[in-house]
């Protein structure tokens, strides 16, 4: 299993917009994948949005969000499970 974590600030006028394109656009274009075992949205009160994700085998990439909502490019961090 693989955990993917993608993190995007939101330019503030934006941040609506940015969790409506992630929640109705990007989510939904890797869903379909089988390899896709599921996907949480979270938000935070400094703007930012992160979307957490697993799978089984390499996840693809996000889309690239519109580029006036985002403050700075997103971010993308994989991890695997640490047996303890």
């Amino acid at each position: 299993m693989i955990v993917r974590m993608w993190e995007a600030r939101a330019e503030p006028k934006g941040f609506a917009e940015l969790i409506a394109w992630v929640c109705d656009v990007a989510v939904p274009e890797f869903e379909h994948d089988p390899r896709h075992a599921g996907s949480e949205v979270f938000s935070s009160t400094d703007d930012r949005i992160v979307v957490i994700s697993r799978w089984r085998g390499a996840p693809p990439s996000m889309p690239d969000p519109p580029p006036l909502l985002v403050a700075r490019p997103p971010h993308e961090w994989d991890f695997t499970p640490v047996d303890r």
